[in-house]
């Protein structure tokens, strides 16, 4: 179910989505879809062109004049920012935000006793022989960008993952040790502290009211490439964590155009007017133009509860989904192995669900077509997913499901989201 690459610092330890194991290839297209929860021509014809204009001069410029009234008339100009220089200026006041976050870890390998007393194995090494245990350092080098005068920074969880030292740099030349606040891995979320005062800040933008088309500005280190800005525009927003390849996270993605490289993990996507917007995070391996960011308001909705508590706490239901269509309908009721029956066109039609989770234990079944839930309309797993994240770990969240052409309602109490699924 994962078809491309997420942007990973620690190269020795990328994780990677790769395209799906042979043993999906020969399921049914329902089971696939189920699976994706758990992306001048120049040449003779110049010289032509230009014996045309000296022979015609007069035709062709009312041909000139024409095209031009057309152009008029086709379509309006895309509205311009007041200064050419904006992007400029955005770089002068929101770049000395900018950090580079340089992690290292440990990690121990064990050789085999099988190999250290193996007679053959020692012939061939001897002196050479490498001890049992060996300590290797990992390195890695991400972005962030201080939120507070007094030393807080938001970079990506996987920036700062299993980092037994963190060290970051300003754009001023200036290095500090930092502290891990907290990380969430589910939104790829970190904080880092480091002991300073006085610090540029950036301005905090509203990324719920962005509109593909609007202007984003990368500011990063791609591959140690200090302080690289990049521009394009938004491409699309809520682009949900199952299209771009990464469905162990929960994040409505903002995709730009704007070119982030690894390295620029952690950095800002800003506005025209230098407000941070999103988080970069991710990239498509052998994609071009494809970025994706984690929106502000996620990012700080996280941040906020790991400085408070070092932790985040996600609700939780325990079910495996898919968005039930009249096709997919066909498919599972024409599969005899499918074990489902669906009488519904519409809605979210329920795959699975995880023993002994708050779902189970409210009484929802495989086969079951969620159609609201708190109150709310879904036709889809993310309106669901959506919907589970804002609500309240313990709380009551009403669900409207049909079964066998019966409809009910069901009072279901989330979880919080366990460290491993099975």
């Amino acid at each position: 179910m994962q078809n491309e690459s997420r942007d990973r610092e620690h190269p020795s330890n990328s994780i990677s989505h790769n395209t799906p194991d042979t043993k999906y290839h020969n399921r049914a297209p329902w089971k696939k879809a189920a699976a994706s929860l758990s992306l001048v021509l120049l040449g003779s014809g110049m010289t032509f062109a230009g014996g045309y204009m000296a022979a015609h001069p007069r035709q062709v410029s009312e041909s000139a004049s024409n095209l031009a009234l057309s152009r008029v008339n086709a379509a309006p100009p895309l509205p311009a920012t007041t200064d050419p220089n904006f992007v400029t200026k955005v770089v002068q006041k929101v770049g000395p935000a900018v950090v580079r976050i340089d992690s290292s870890r440990t990690v121990k390998t064990q050789i085999p006793d099988e190999f250290s007393n193996d007679p053959f194995f020692q012939r061939f090494f001897g002196s050479q022989l490498p001890d049992q245990q060996q300590d290797r350092v990992e390195r890695g080098t991400g972005s962030g960008f201080i939120i507070s005068a007094d030393g807080r920074i938001l970079t990506n969880a996987h920036v700062v993952d299993g980092a037994d030292t963190v060290t970051v740099t300003l754009k001023d030349g200036r290095s500090f040790k930092g502290k891990v606040l907290g990380k969430d891995e589910l939104t790829d979320v970190a904080v880092v502290k480091i002991q300073a005062d006085n610090l540029p800040l950036v301005a905090i933008g509203n990324s719920d009211q962005l509109q593909p088309g609007e202007w984003a500005i990368a500011i990063g280190n791609p591959l140690g490439l200090d302080n690289t800005v990049t521009t394009g525009i938004i491409s699309a927003t809520g682009r949900s964590s199952n299209l771009i390849g990464a469905p162990d996270k929960r994040v409505e993605y903002i995709q730009t155009d704007a070119a982030i490289n690894p390295g620029n993990s952690g950095g800002p996507l800003l506005n025209y007017r230098g407000e941070v917007i999103a988080m970069n995070t991710a990239i498509i391996q052998g994609a071009q133009g494809l970025g994706f960011a984690i929106p502000i308001n996620t990012a700080q909705r996280i941040s906020s509860q790991l400085i408070a508590t070092g932790k985040v706490e996600h609700p939780y239901l325990g079910i495996q989904m898919v968005g039930l269509t009249p096709q997919l309908k066909q498919n599972i009721n024409s599969d005899p192995n499918s074990g489902l029956s669906v009488n519904e066109d519409k809605g979210v039609l329920v795959v699975k669900v995880v023993p002994n989770s708050p779902a189970a234990k409210a009484g929802i079944r495989a086969g079951d077509v969620i159609q609201k839930l708190g109150g709310q309309t879904v036709t889809d797993a993310s309106s669901v997913q959506k919907a589970v994240e804002n609500s309240q770990v313990g709380g009551d969240l009403r669900m409207e499901l049909r079964r066998n052409g019966q409809s009910l309602n069901i009072a279901v109490r989330p979880g919080a989201f366990p460290a491993q699924v099975q």
